[in-house]
């Protein structure tokens, strides 16, 4: 990453002439919770894109921008979920809204964060941040750091982007999807006081679930673990982590730890001397996923055996680690480390080190799932820096 600047460079240049030949890029669909979307059918899309009113085709398919405070939800105040226009994925709920006053729409968060992407918008003559739907790749709008607590974000959504369902249809089936919503009914839920269940930032939505379905909810404590591991430039720590979403990981972070700043920048960590190394943290159900299996992953997208960093990227900053949070990991860690010390013996040492646990810092939201959001910078760097020759040499077969 970074001698970055001048890869980034070369890569600004391929991405100009890929979008000259029309090339444009395409995102990766998440499953939504309890949404079963498969995979995109382009003919299916193109019917349903058929549909769509001119306003709607408009914003969705060409970026565009519906006129403030003459758009059907706006001033919209109605308990429900409001979800994608092309394919149902849901997207935001009712008591997440917000009199902005801008003319349009406006949410503090995604009712699923996992159904939302965002990327970097300089049209205009600006820069901001668009929000798109991760499976029908629709624009939405964009986000902006000027909204109310408790997280400060103003999520400003096209009407023509949404569909509304009432709480009181979310047990329905809906004639468009084929599919209820019925596992956000529990969030309008009235309590015995009144009023409805509104889930705070961070909420596990999955027990949530497990509620609205009878039921009973684990406590978060019993449901999640943290894992931490350091294995060089951290945008290529996240594709291979994510792929393990439906078997266990709950959600992966990129950033920071070992070091000694309190709050580290991107800047600061590339240039070296801040003890810090660039990490992914791992959230997961450990009765879904065991940690050695986290460990499996890690060693395969590593090269254990390079002291000095990890591939192109050289420094302290990029060396491989395990952090050990418990006393469990420690003596998994340790095992793995010797089984793999064991498997590498005729190719050379391991350097990989098992580090004590240390605070983890969340990296800029610019490097969070850079993967999808920047996939052609991404997958230009990483053949440049030459990752898969070098983990198809060590484990003898490629890597995602």
């Amino acid at each position: 990453m970074r001698k970055a600047s001048r890869k980034l460079q070369i890569a600004a240049v391929i991405l100009a002439m890929f979008a000259a030949m029309g090339i444009s890029k395409v995102f990766s669909p998440h499953q939504a919770l309890g949404w079963t979307g498969e995979k995109v059918d382009k003919t299916k899309k193109d019917k349903i894109l058929k549909t769509l009113s001119p306003e709607q085709f408009k914003v969705t398919q060409k970026d565009g921008t519906e006129g403030a405070f003459r758009n059907s939800f706006w001033d919209h105040k109605e308990a429900g979920i409001y979800v994608d226009v092309v394919f149902g994925e849901p997207l935001f709920a009712s008591f997440h809204k917000y009199e902005s006053k801008t003319g349009w729409p406006s949410f503090t968060q995604p009712l699923v964060p996992q159904n939302i992407v965002t990327k970097i918008d300089n049209s205009f003559f600006s820069t901001r941040t668009e929000v798109r739907s991760a499976y029908s790749d629709s624009h939405l709008g964009h986000v902006f750091d000027d909204g109310p607590p408790p997280t400060g974000k103003r999520y400003c959504i096209n009407s023509a982007a949404l569909r509304f369902i009432p709480k009181d249809r979310l047990n329905e089936i809906d004639p468009i999807t084929g599919q209820s919503y019925s596992e956000f009914v529990t969030l309008f839920a009235e309590s015995s006081k009144g009023g409805d269940h509104r889930p705070q930032k961070g909420e596990d939505l999955a027990a949530t679930k497990g509620a609205a379905s009878g039921a009973k909810a684990p406590s978060q404590h019993s449901l999640q673990a943290t894992a931490l591991f350091a294995g060089g430039c951290f945008w290529c720590m996240q594709p291979p982590f994510d792929s393990l979403k439906g078997r266990g990981v709950i959600a992966t972070k990129v950033g920071y730890a070992g070091g000694t700043s309190t709050n580290p920048t991107y800047e600061e960590v590339s240039r070296g001397g801040t003890g810090h190394l660039e990490v992914i943290e791992v959230t997961y159900d450990p009765n879904k996923i065991s940690y050695k299996e986290l460990l499996a992953t890690f060693w395969q997208n590593v090269d254990p055996l390079d002291g000095q960093g990890q591939f192109c990227d050289k420094g302290s900053q990029y060396v491989s680690a395990i952090f050990a949070l418990t006393p469990e990991q420690q003596t998994l860690a340790e095992t793995s480390l010797s089984e793999t010390g064991n498997q590498l013996r005729s190719q050379g040492k391991v350097a990989t080190k098992i580090l004590p646990k240390a605070k983890f810092v969340a990296a800029e939201s610019y490097h969070q799932d850079y993967y999808i959001h920047h996939s052609l910078k991404y997958k230009f760097y990483r053949l440049n820096c030459g990752r898969d020759r070098r983990l198809k040499q060590l484990w003898k077969s490629p890597q995602k």
